[in-house]
């Protein structure tokens, strides 16, 4: 397995994360802990979870993706083989979450540190990741609201939440700081936070990329490579639309989709004409729909890790066996060619 340079830092994590945030309702403790043997066994060594975890998000299963790992932390004594992701979540409603609002303040992120800690029976997180921006955005798969429409909100200023991260590090809870569904501007404040001395310098950035939705190649891509702020590519199979098994509004038993109806984003115009051509392509070629979308993904320059998630042991083999495939040139060709026929379809 590839490892490759987690931003400035002396850590070199597998080119594959392990996601986990089905740990604690479509998957058992049991198939968590077996997922993570597997993967730990074909030399991942870089595993990604939230405080938020299991999702769907709900109270009742709040913090269950970390008690799982944090179970078999405690039960294999294993904690130093891995490199440990996790994070915090950012400005919203979800009050179960601590008592109130969440946001990026002093209170909540020491709060949400501890609570992972206690969670993941661990003393220290490598990379303490904040889930989504404190301000207001148009997030996932909201694309009707224009920053025109925007509210005027509260918000905390990125410099202080530098400074409280900053204060994490030097107690040992965390080791290095990563964003999530951040956009260029705020991936540049951080880092210029961190310049002027403010606290830590972000070494990641985890955002959505995949065939369907290639945003991050505009001006993000330039911050990663330039600033070694790498990419930790989340939903590299469109969850699980680009394998083709959600066409022609086929629902699987037991697949996500059909358990929790989370796939609207996946059934706009012109996106299933979209995955058509992909999954023609991948047959032209001789290749498995899933391993020609996680190679593209894996093997972009500015991606650090890609992350992939799986219910079963069968699809976690068939995810990591994408390592081994390569994009020849022709193949590149022809991708970028759909993409500029269909565009960015979805968030």
């Amino acid at each position: 397995m590839e490892r490759r340079q987690l931003g400035r830092t002396d850590l070199h994590v597998s080119a594959i994360c392990l996601g986990t945030m089905t740990w604690g309702q479509q998957n058992t403790e049991a198939e968590g802990h077996a997922q993570m043997d597997y993967a730990l066994d074909r030399g991942i060594n870089f595993f990604d979870t939230a405080e938020m975890y299991s999702i769907p998000p709900r109270a009742e299963t709040q913090g269950s993706t970390e008690r799982i790992i944090g179970s078999w932390f405690k039960a294999r004594g294993n904690r130093d083989k891995v490199i440990l992701a996790t994070k915090v979540a950012g400005r919203g409603q979800m009050s179960w979450l601590r008592g109130e609002p969440t946001e990026l303040n002093r209170k909540h992120i020491t709060a949400a540190v501890e609570g992972s800690l206690q969670r993941l029976q661990t003393d220290y997180i490598d990379l303490y990741q904040l889930h989504w921006p404190d301000r207001a955005l148009p997030l996932f798969n909201d694309r009707t609201t224009t920053f025109r429409d925007l509210p005027k909100g509260s918000e905390n200023p990125i410099e202080e939440t530098v400074e409280i991260l900053g204060e994490l590090v030097q107690a040992g809870k965390i080791r290095h700081v990563g964003l999530s569904n951040e956009t260029s501007w705020g991936t540049m404040r951080f880092v210029q936070a961190a310049e002027a001395g403010k606290g830590p310098r972000v070494v990641s950035i985890q955002n959505a990329y995949h065939l369907l939705n290639r945003t991050f190649e505009i001006g993000l891509a330039e911050v990663a490579l330039r600033e070694q702020v790498g990419l930790l590519a989340y939903s590299p199979l469109a969850q699980g639309y680009l394998t083709g098994k959600y066409q022609r509004g086929a629902r699987p038993p037991g697949a996500r989709t059909t358990l929790f109806e989370r796939g609207q984003r996946y059934e706009k115009p012109g996106v299933e004409a979209a995955i058509d051509d992909y999954l023609a392509l991948a047959k032209e070629f001789g290749l498995d729909p899933v391993h020609l979308a996680l190679a593209f993904v894996t093997t972009r320059p500015f991606v650090t890790s890609n992350i992939i998630g799986a219910t079963t042991l069968e699809q976690l083999k068939s995810d990591i066996d994408s390592i081994d495939v390569k994009i020849p040139a022709d193949l590149e060709k022809r991708i970028d060619a759909l993409h500029q026929l269909s565009g960015n379809l979805a968030p």
